[in-house]
């Protein structure tokens, strides 16, 4: 999956590029059709946020969410959970469940 950094009022350190890609080897492990991700931190004031757009191959449209906190690393955690409870939805979604009606189909 080709990932993409990038800060507004934040400058990308190698510590958090290097927790933001272990992070999202996560997501990989559940659905390996991620073709790309752009992920946005920000610092407004005391407010940390995270946001991030995965793109996934096929015809559906882009994987998008978003958190914030008071701290970065909180703020990643927080985004990542979210993005990985969409990706395993979206995986169920794409599994062909008629497979096993076609079993019972031919048993009966």
């Amino acid at each position: 999956m080709q990932l993409e950094i990038t800060g507004q009022n934040v400058e990308i350190t190698q510590a958090l590029r290097a927790y933001i890609s272990e992070k999202t080897e996560r997501l990989e492990r559940h659905f390996d059709n991620l073709i790309s991700a752009h992920v946005v931190l920000r610092l407004e004031k005391i407010e940390h946020s995270a946001e991030a757009t995965i793109s996934v191959g096929g015809r559906t449209n882009p994987i998008f969410a978003d958190a914030k906190s008071e701290d970065m690393y909180a703020a990643i955690d927080a985004l990542m959970d979210k993005l990985d409870r969409q990706v395993r939805r979206h995986k169920n979604k794409v599994t062909d469940h008629h497979r096993n009606l076609s079993r019972a189909a031919q048993a009966g």
